[in-house]
C-alpha cells in the first residue's frame, strides 16, 4: 500500500508578489470567460428558466469548494493546488491523478480559448479562414507565454487590463438589457421548468445544468494554485477566494438573468448553438450603439484572460510535478530572480500551441464537468483530512463539498465517466513509466 507522503519537496521557491487585489483579479480572470459568454446558453438549453435556479446552485457548491480550497492553500501555500493537497493530507496516487487531470483538461481548454479568441477576431475583420484562425491562436499563446516569463508582476498587470474591460462590457450588458428584462420577465419566466422532454425530468435537467455551471465559477483554484506567489497566503488566500466567489455570482447571476428576461430560455439556448457570440447578438437587440461589439470586444478578453490564466496554472501544476518526479525534473527549475519556472512555462505553451495546430479541439463542457467534479472531490476529500490545529472551518464544509461534487459527477453523461476513467488510467501508466525510469 502506497504511504502517506507529507514531505514538501526541497527546491527554489517562486517569489511572493501578488496582494489581495491581484489574487481576486486573477480569480476573476480564470473564472469570467466561456462560462458566462458560452455554457450560461448551453445550460438554459438544459434547464430553461430555471438555469438562475442552476447559477445559485453551482455557487453554493462552489462556495464549500472555496472555502475547502482556502484553508488547504492557507496551511500549504506552495505551487500545485490540489496535486500538492493530496500529495500531502491524502497519498501520492489522489495527488498525482488531480494534478494529471487539471494538466489534461485544461491544457485542451486553452488550446479552445485561443481559438476562441482568434474565432471572435476574425469575426470582427469579417474574415473566414482556418489558416488565420490557427495562426492567430498561436500569436496569443506565444505572446501570452512571453509575458508570463517575465513573472508574476507583468501577468498581473496584464490581467487586471483585460479582465477591467472584460467586466465594464458585462456590466454594460446587464444596463443596457434592464428595460427588455422588466418588460419580459414574467412572459419568459414562465413556466419556470419546461415540461419533460426526451425522457429527461426537469430535476434530471436542473443537476446536469448545475453541474455544468459549476465548471463556470471553478477558477477560484488559481488562486490556490498560485499559493507559492501570494503574500501573507494565511490571510490574503482565504478572503480573495471569497471575494472572488461572491463577484463571480453576482455577475453570472445578472447576466444569465438578463438574457433569459430579454430574449427566453430557449431563443438563448438557439443563439448559442447557432453562434460562437450569444451575448454579442442579444446585446445587438437593445438597441444601443456599439453594444455587440462592446460585448465582441469583451469576449476577446475574457478568453486572453482566461488563457493567461490557464497557462499560469498549468505551469505551476507542472512545477510541482516535477519537484516530486511526476513529470522531467527539468520542469521544477525557477528562475534566477525566483520568478518564474521558465521551463514549465514554456513546456505548457508548446504544448498548447500543439493542441492549437491540431485544429478543431473539441472539449465539451461535460468533459470538463466531469474532471473539475473529481478534481474539487480530492480537494474536499483533503480538507477533511486537515488537522484541527490547520482547519479554519467545520470539518462538515468538506464532506459537504465533497458530497456535492460526487453527486453532480452523477448528472454528466456516462460516455464522460469512461472517458475520464481512460484518462486516469493512462496517467497511472505515464505515472509508473516514469517512477522506472
Amino acid at each position: 500500500m502506497e504511504q502517506i507522503n507529507t514531505s514538501t519537496p526541497i527546491s527554489p521557491q517562486l517569489r511572493r508578489e501578488l496582494g489581495i487585489f491581484g489574487a481576486v483579479m486573477m480569480g476573476l480572470g480564470s473564472i469570467i470567460g466561456t462560462g458566462v459568454f458560452v455554457s450560461t446558453g448551453i445550460a438554459a438549453g438544459i434547464a430553461g428558466p430555471a438555469v438562475v435556479l442552476a447559477v445559485a446552485l453551482a455557487a453554493v457548491v462552489a462556495a464549500f469548494n472555496g472555502l475547502s480550497s482556502a484553508q488547504l492553500a492557507a496551511s500549504h501555500p506552495v505551487s500545485g493546488g490540489t496535486y500538492e493537497y493530496g500529495y500531502k493530507y491524502l497519498n501520492p496516487t489522489l495527488g498525482f491523478v488531480a494534478g494529471w487531470m487539471f494538466l489534461c483538461a485544461k491544457s485542451a481548454s486553452a488550446a479552445t480559448a485561443a481559438l476562441g479568441f482568434a474565432g471572435y477576431l476574425l469575426s470582427v475583420l469579417d474574415l473566414n479562414s482556418h489558416l488565420w484562425r490557427m495562426g492567430l491562436a498561436l500569436a496569443a499563446v506565444v505572446v501570452l507565454t512571453v509575458i508570463i516569463l517575465g513573472g508574476i508582476r507583468q501577468s498581473n498587470v496584464t490581467n487586471v487590463l483585460m479582465v477591467s474591460v472584460t467586466i465594464g462590457s458585462l456590466l454594460f450588458f446587464v444596463w443596457g438589457g434592464l428595460e427588455g428584462a422588466v418588460n419580459n420577465f414574467a412572459t419568459n419566466f414562465t413556466p419556470f421548468f419546461p415540461p419533460p422532454s426526451a425522457g429527461v425530468s426537469p430535476v434530471r435537467a436542473l443537476f446536469h445544468a448545475t453541474a455544468l455551471m459549476f465548471v463556470a465559477y471553478t477558477g477560484y483554484g488559481r488562486i490556490a494554485t498560485l499559493g507559492e506567489e501570494v503574500r501573507d497566503p494565511e490571510r490574503t488566500i482565504p478572503r480573495a477566494i471569497v471575494v472572488t466567489l461572491l463577484a463571480s455570482m453576482l455577475l453570472y447571476s445578472a447576466v444569465t438573468v438578463t438574457a433569459v428576461a430579454n430574449v427566453g430560455a430557449e431563443s438563448f439556448a438557439t443563439i448559442t448553438a447557432d453562434t460562437s457570440a450569444p451575448l454579442e447578438v442579444i446585446a445587438a437587440s437593445f438597441g444601443l450603439p456599439g453594444a455587440g461589439w462592446l460585448l465582441t470586444i469583451g469576449a476577446m478578453t475574457a478568453l486572453l484572460g482566461v488563457l493567461l490564466n490557464l497557462i499560469l496554472g498549468l505551469s505551476r501544476v507542472m512545477l510541482a510535478m516535477g519537484r516530486r518526479h511526476d513529470m522531467p525534473v527539468a520542469v521544477a527549475r525557477v528562475s534566477k530572480a525566483g520568478r518564474t519556472p521558465e521551463i514549465a512555462v514554456v513546456t505548457v505553451g508548446v504544448l498548447i500551441a500543439i493542441l492549437v495546430l491540431i485544429g478543431d479541439i473539441r472539449t465539451t463542457w461535460s468533459f470538463s464537468a466531469f474532471t473539475v467534479l473529481l478534481y474539487y472531490a480530492i480537494t474536499n476529500l483533503a480538507a477533511y483530512q486537515l488537522p484541527a490545529d490547520k482547519r479554519r472551518y467545520p470539518r462538515v464544509v468538506a464532506a459537504l463539498g465533497l458530497l456535492a461534487c460526487l453527486f453532480l459527477a452523477f448528472w454528466v453523461e456516462p460516455a464522460i465517466w469512461i472517458t475520464g476513467s481512460l484518462l486516469i488510467v493512462v496517467g497511472l501508466g505515464w505515472r509508473w513509466i516514469a517512477r522506472k525510469l
